[in-house]
Order: C-alpha cells, then sequence, then structure tokens
C-alpha cells in the first residue's frame, strides 16, 4: 500500500484548474481516510479556533465522502 508522502500530497493539492473548471483531485479511499487522519491530528492541535473549525469541517467532508464509497446498502 502507498502511503502519502509530503511531496505526493503537495504535487495532488496542488492542481491548478483551468477557468471556470473545478479542481480535479485524484486520491484512493486508503489515501483519503490517511489524510482525514492526518487533518484530524492538526485540527486537534491548531491553536487558532477558526483554523481549528475549518480544519474540523475539511476533515467532515473527506469522512463523508469516504462513507459515501464504504457505505454498503443493507
Amino acid at each position: 500500500m502507498a502511503h502519502l508522502r509530503g511531496r505526493d500530497v503537495d504535487g495532488r493539492l496542488r492542481v491548478v484548474p483551468k477557468p471556470g473548471e473545478p479542481p480535479v483531485f485524484h486520491f484512493t479511499l486508503d489515501d483519503l481516510d490517511e489524510l482525514a487522519g492526518f487533518v484530524a491530528a492538526e485540527a486537534n492541535h491548531a491553536k487558532d479556533k477558526k483554523l481549528q473549525k475549518e480544519l474540523d469541517q475539511l476533515c467532515d467532508r473527506i469522512q463523508a465522502t469516504l462513507d459515501g464509497y464504504t457505505d454498503e446498502d443493507n
């Protein structure tokens, strides 16, 4: 399994879309799970409450994406 590395993540997050187009990011579910852990850890250690809130919201969005792919129908 490939683990996220600083430069690898930076490269994936530095997407410059064409004008009028949304950015597209390519991550595996394992990558997103690992990224969510990193973001949550940073949120827990953030001293700035605004930054902490933004990181928590980002973590929630990542988790919602993961849940959308991993929830099984009953």
